[in-house]
Formats: structure tokens, C-alpha cells, sequence
């Protein structure tokens, strides 16, 4: 039987696995200097603490898995016959794989809400299902890195996280665009233009105008079937441009909209403080998850790349309502780790130590030169350099050619001359030079 991988999965070689390492390793360093602490929850769940979250798509795409032992012989010939998927599957199907980090951090928050600090600060990096269908770009089982704070109304906590947003991507070398709205905004203009009935239909037609222009927005909301009015006042507006400024004037008779401008100039005044290479600006377009956020929403564009979104989240006023703890608000972002990854490559921003990590080969000449080699192998090890024993006294050149496919820089030769000296032969294998050198020195040259 030939080997195969099941669709929409991957094999990481060591050299990505070290890249993507790097990644994760910035971001929980960042995390962690901002008060979060790491959570992990279960790679699967009790199907019923998934189900019905994520709306009839979402529950499509949550990988089941079957019940243990003979799950058949409870079901009735009727319910086979029937051939009803959403019947069937309580049936057969007791959990299910995480399909996202939220809902199990909800229900995390919820079951352990009496030893916790409020508010939680938590960050969780793990993989997460998704029964989708694979294409570019999308894959069936996919990391997520996600950081969330929930307990607290405060807006500090949108300006803590655009930081972070700020000093992981500027760690990275990745320039980047925060693009900042709040739902209140959206809402407010939805009812000054009598349209709060048909709010989704608004914010997908103006979601496209990117793409479409204004023209095309206009369109859209007219066979999205919005009254004409709403469409005309629109169109004054963004002819006029839908600038913060322009904002204050347009909702004065909305207070939801008022509020969502005054909590987005705090955030903007405070977060614009002391950002270290990415740029924050307001976009009254974005609108990502209107369901799931009721505040303050971001987005993140990497610079100099076409990439979608590299990472997102937002203001959810009552997340863990969904498992009986009402009234917890919380704020939350996401990195696209895959994204942050292709758009690192593509820049060339990855540092060459990253995948190629200083190190040293000894060769083995024998047993008795590979026991005093192993020795030296040991004391540097010891010492926090990497270093290891070629385990077999093959021919040089099988070493070398070893040392080569590794990536492995020096080799060190301790031969039967060399078993009782405090120094022995190093070579760079790039340049062919050849050193004799101390402990110390090779400690030196390798670190």
C-alpha cells in the first residue's frame, strides 16, 4: 500500500517546523511580557459543547467522532431508513474535534471560574478541525494563536492587545497594518439611515467597496433590497468621505453610534502611543463577525504582500452566556500563524539561523575515537551547544555527506592522535578551512 496523506493535512519538514517554531515563540514571548498566561484545552470535546455555536455551516464542518464499541446496535431500522444526517449523528456520535479555540476557552472559563483571577488573561496556541474542503490557502486541521482577556468592560484592553499586535509583528520585521472599527458605528449608521432592520444586508454591501467601489456598493445595497433613500443618503456620505470627523456629525441623533466613536477615539489615542512599526487606522468598512462582536473590532494586513487578513478578533459582550455565566465581557485577537508564515517567506524576513542552527558534527574514526569524540560531544552539550556523534565509523566522505543534507557547518576530527589532547581539528565545511581548537574555542565558534 502506498503511503498517503488524508486531504487537507500536512507533513512539516524540520527546517518549517524551526520556522514556524520562531513564529509561536515571538508571539508567546509578547503574550506572556503582557500578563497572559498559556492555557491548553482537549483535542476533542463533548459534541454538545460544540454543536449549535457556530451557526448551520459551522456545525457542518465539525469533525465527529464515532461512539466506542458497537454504536449501531441502538440505533432503529426507521432512523437507517431514514437517512437523516442531523438524526443520526447524537446517535452514533458522542464528541467531536475543536473546531476553533473560543468556545472550548469559554467553556474552559466557565468550569474553572472559581480559581481564576478576573480578569482572565489567557493565550492558547494549538490545533484546531475543520471538515472543510481543502484548497489553497485552507487546510482541514491548521493551528490557531489566540490571546483573550475576558471579565473586564475596560477599553485598556483593546489598546494592551493592539500593542501586542504592534510588538510581535515589528519582532517579526513584518510591517503591518491594524485596521480598527466598532460595531456600535456600524449600527449607529444603519439607524440613521432607517435601516436597522436590514443591518447585515448594510454591512455585507459595504464590506465589498474595496472591491466594487462606490458604485458597486450602491448597487449591491439596492438588490440586497434596501430602501432607495438609505441608498442615496449613502452615497452622499461616501462621496463626502466617511471620516471619523465626518462620523461625529452623521450620527449625532444615534447614541449607539455615539458611543462606538467615543470608545474608538480612546482606543485610537491611547494605542497610536508607542507603536513600534505598524501602522492603526480606522476603517468603517470592516466588519468581520458581526454576530460574535459587539465592540471594538480589528483586523491585521501585512505590508508589501497580497495576503488576506493575517490576524483579527474583538469586543464579544457576553461569550461565556453560551454555558450559563452571563454578563462577562471579554476581548480577544488572533494570529493566521499559516499566513504570518507564507508572508515571511515571501519577504524573505525569516533570519537564516532560524532553519540553519549553529552546530557541530564529530566524526567517528572507531571505538575507541568515537568514545573519547563523544566525550568532547558531551562537555559541549553540556554547555548549551549543539553537538553530536556520527554513530557509525562509515567512510569520511558518508559523514561529510550526512553533515551536508543536515546543514551542519563544522565537523571535528578526533583521531587516534588526538584522544589525549586538549585540542583537535575543526572544519568549516563551507570554506574547507581547518582550526585546531580548544573546548572553549569551538564553545565560541559554535554559540
Amino acid at each position: 500500500m502506498k503511503p498517503s496523506l488524508a486531504k487537507g493535512t500536512r507533513d512539516f519538514s524540520a527546517e518549517v517546523v524551526q520556522k514556524r517554531q520562531y513564529i509561536m515563540n515571538v508571539l508567546k514571548e509578547q503574550f506572556e511580557l503582557s500578563g497572559y498566561d498559556p492555557i491548553e484545552t482537549p483535542s476533542f470535546e463533548n459534541i454538545e459543547t460544540l454543536t449549535g455555536k457556530y451557526g448551520e455551516e459551522g456545525d457542518r464542518l465539525i469533525f465527529k467522532i464515532l461512539r466506542s464499541g458497537d454504536f449501531t446496535s441502538k440505533i432503529s431500522e426507521e432512523l437507517w431508513q431514514e437517512k437523516q444526517a442531523s438524526k443520526l449523528a447524537p446517535k452514533i456520535a458522542d464528541k467531536a474535534l475543536r473546531y476553533d479555540l473560543t468556545v472550548p476557552f469559554a467553556r474552559y472559563v466557565v468550569q474553572h471560574r472559581n480559581e481564576l483571577a478576573f480578569p482572565f488573561k489567557r493565550y492558547q496556541m494549538q490545533p484546531v478541525w475543520r471538515a472543510d474542503r481543502p484548497q489553497k490557502g485552507r487546510f482541514r486541521e491548521f493551528y490557531q494563536c489566540d490571546a483573550d482577556v475576558v471579565g473586564s468592560d475596560s477599553l485598556w484592553q483593546e489598546v494592551e492587545l493592539i500593542h501586542i499586535y504592534d510588538a510581535s509583528f515589528s519582532k517579526l520585521g513584518l510591517p503591518a497594518t491594524i485596521k480598527i472599527n466598532n460595531r456600535k458605528i456600524l449600527a449607529g449608521m444603519a439607524e440613521v439611515l432607517g435601516i436597522s432592520d436590514q443591518f447585515v444586508a448594510f454591512t455585507v454591501a459595504i464590506d465589498k467597496l474595496d472591491k466594487v467601489g462606490p458604485e458597486g456598493v450602491c448597487k449591491e445595497m439596492r438588490e440586497q433590497g434596501l430602501v432607495e433613500t438609505a441608498v442615496t443618503t449613502f452615497e452622499s456620505w461616501l462621496k463626502e468621505g466617511l471620516t471619523l470627523e465626518n462620523l461625529q456629525e452623521l450620527l449625532l441623533s444615534s447614541e449607539e453610534g455615539k458611543l462606538g466613536l467615543e470608545e474608538l477615539d480612546f482606543v485610537l489615542e491611547h494605542a497610536s502611543e508607542g507603536l513600534q512599526g505598524c501602522d492603526l487606522e480606522f476603517d468603517f468598512t470592516l466588519a468581520r463577525g458581526l454576530n460574535y462582536y459587539t465592540g471594538t473590532i480589528f483586523e491585521v494586513a501585512a505590508k508589501g504582500v497580497a495576503m488576506g487578513s493575517i490576524g483579527g478578533g474583538g469586543r464579544y459582550a457576553d461569550l461565556t452566556s453560551i454555558f450559563g455565566m452571563k454578563d462577562t465581557s471579554g476581548v480577544g485577537i488572533s494570529f493566521g500563524l499559516d499566513r504570518i508564515y507564507l508572508c515571511l517567506e515571501e519577504l524573505d524576513l525569516f533570519p537564516s539561523e532560524v532553519a540553519q542552527k549553529p552546530s557541530i558534527l564529530f566524526a567517528n574514526f572507531g571505538a575507541t575515537e568515537g568514545a573519547a569524540a563523544y566525550q568532547w560531544v558531551q562537555k559541549l552539550v553540556a554547555h548549551g551547544v549543539r553537538a553530536e556523534l556520527y554513530p557509525d565509523a562509515s567512510k569520511l566522505k558518508k559523514q561529510f555527506d550526512f553533515a551536508d543534507k543536515k546543514g551542519i557547518p563544522f565537523m571535528a576530527m578526533v583521531g587516534t592522535n588526538e584522544m589525549g589532547s586538549n585540542q583537535i581539528p575543526v572544519k568549516n565545511l563551507a570554506s574547507g578551512e581547518q582550526e585546531s581548537m580548544t573546548l572553549e574555542q569551538i564553545h565560541a565558534l559554535i554559540k
